[in-house]
């Protein structure tokens, strides 16, 4: 069964493995589409396009944009944008640079519990400009602190922990403009994690549509078929473009599968078709 995956992340952000090889697993899966969405960051997307090339996988330029609504961290995904804007890629390099104040504050946190970790040695590790939390549990990971990605984040690096720190973000209409301005499509990734009720998140979305949102990642690894059920009734009570994606990251993800998520996950590539056309009217 043949299958499109538009939310993966390589070594240009937060992801593990190379653009090249990210192709490569997603064509072992079926995979005919893909969309690199790499965190505020669009330099993996020729190298994707090379390798779909060779390999015959369509690759649609793609980016993961992290927004504040006030109360929860919203990541809005943008699609078939021109991802050589200059103006856009000016508009992420701000968001990268947050990263980098707000990162060697961790590190001081982390140092402050006692772990030998240093930015230096994160920055090494991460070998990207798009340096992340991820990065850092990978070094608590090298270093024998903690046995996985997600003991890093429970321990020390999500919200509430000894050493988060919260990031400068823009409002979620504001990325919305962003990825529109540079003709594309923007999406509501993983509305799950936006942490609202039903009637909250009907609310949320439907400001969001307002400002300018396209889509809705419906089918994503970890939503459960109620989760999946109550976004679906949310994108066709709206209008919104339906998408998906396994969010595969590699190493700090090890569950999760270019493609085929946690297993269950198909994305149908009928969806594809749709969001081209709709960037093609922005």
């Amino acid at each position: 069964m043949s299958r499109i995956d538009l939310h993966l992340h390589t070594t240009h952000s937060d992801g593990s493995l190379p653009p090249v090889q990210v192709v490569l697993l997603a064509q072992k899966a079926r995979v005919t589409a893909l969309a690199i969405t790499d965190h505020d960051i669009t330099s993996g997307i020729p190298e994707a396009m090379t390798a779909g090339a060779a390999l015959g996988v369509e690759v649609i330029p793609g980016v993961e944009i992290s927004s504040f609504d006030g109360q929860n961290e919203l990541h809005i995904l943008g699609y078939c944008m021109d991802w050589k804007d200059e103006q856009f890629n000016r508009r992420l390099a701000t968001l990268r640079q947050s990263r980098h104040r707000r990162n060697p504050l961790i590190i001081e946190r982390l140092r402050a519990e006692g772990l030998d970790v240093t930015y230096g040695e994160v920055k090494t590790l991460a070998g990207t400009e798009a340096v992340g939390r991820p990065h850092i549990a990978q070094l608590l990971m090298q270093k024998k602190y903690v046995n996985s990605a997600k003991e890093a984040f429970d321990r020390y690096l999500a919200e509430g922990k000894p050493a988060y720190v919260a990031r400068e973000l823009p409002p979620p209409s504001e990325a919305i403009d962003w990825i529109k301005n540079a003709g594309g499509v923007a999406v509501l990734a993983h509305p799950t994690w936006a942490k609202k009720s039903e009637g909250d998140l009907r609310v949320c979305v439907t400001g969001l549509k307002d400002a300018g949102l396209g889509g809705i990642e419906v089918h994503y690894s970890t939503h459960t078929k109620s989760q999946t059920s109550t976004y679906l009734n949310l994108a066709r009570e709206l209008g919104l473009l339906i998408t998906g994606g396994s969010d595969f990251h590699g190493l700090t993800k090890p569950d999760i599968a270019v493609g085929t998520g946690r297993g269950g996950l198909t994305v149908n590539p009928d969806l594809l078709d749709p969001l081209k056309n709709a960037a093609a009217r922005v």
